[in-house]
């Protein structure tokens, strides 16, 4: 078949016309990808309890929050406080998600494609049950930690277990009993979340022990 030059000729003039859109995609992407990376740095260099304090006292001081129809989400304290927490959590998840992707060996990729599988299928049965495995432990202490994070609720009028805690103090005056007790319950807790993530621990290493 004939290369013809003159076609390309003909069709950069009608080529060109698309530009403004890609170049116009490529900005909005830049500057909305940006911000949310900053916004990661942001969730994972700063206190949770500040994070809380923003999403619960903060957003309700825009009007144009006020009047959008999210209002009566995010005027009650509990949205407020899943939406902070789950902010925080995705902000270190994507970060032990990557790190566990990262950690796969390079070699497993290249036998996935000597043996002919796509990209995807070498990222669903070679990458993602290795790194999934590799970031559990990271994974395991991020829930851990999570958990602790909750006990911040209590300062926006929630009754989680600390804030249950402060009410019965208040009444009994007796907060080194009572926060013990509270204690104990997070410890409780903590240790069945351990437990369970020892088990998915040592169900997905299973071919790698001796």
């Amino acid at each position: 078949m004939k290369f013809d030059f003159s076609l390309i000729l003909a069709s950069l003039p009608k080529i060109a016309q698309g530009v403004g859109l890609t170049l116009q995609l490529l900005m909005l992407a830049l500057a909305i990808g940006s911000s949310l990376g900053l916004f990661s740095y942001f969730l994972r260099g700063t206190p949770m309890l500040v994070q809380i304090f923003l999403v619960y006292y903060g957003l309700s001081q825009f009007e144009s929050v006020r009047n959008s129809a999210l209002w009566p989400i995010l005027r009650e304290p509990y949205w407020c406080a899943v939406i902070a927490l789950s902010l925080n959590c995705a902000a270190y998840t994507s970060e032990i998600l990557r790190g566990g992707i990262q950690a796969v060996d390079n070699g497993l990729h290249e036998a996935g494609r000597a043996l002919g599988m796509s990209p995807s299928q070498r990222f669903l049965h070679v990458t993602a049950p290795i790194a999934f495995r590799l970031a559990l432990p990271a994974y395991g202490n991020e829930i851990i930690s999570l958990l602790k994070g909750t006990s911040l609720v209590s300062l926006i009028t929630l009754s989680d277990i600390t804030g249950v805690a402060r009410d019965i103090v208040s009444r009994t005056f007796a907060p080194y009993e009572i926060f013990i007790s509270a204690a104990l319950v997070y410890l409780c807790i903590t240790w069945c979340l351990q437990f369970g993530m020892r088990q998915l621990e040592h169900r997905f290493s299973r071919y790698v022990r001796k």
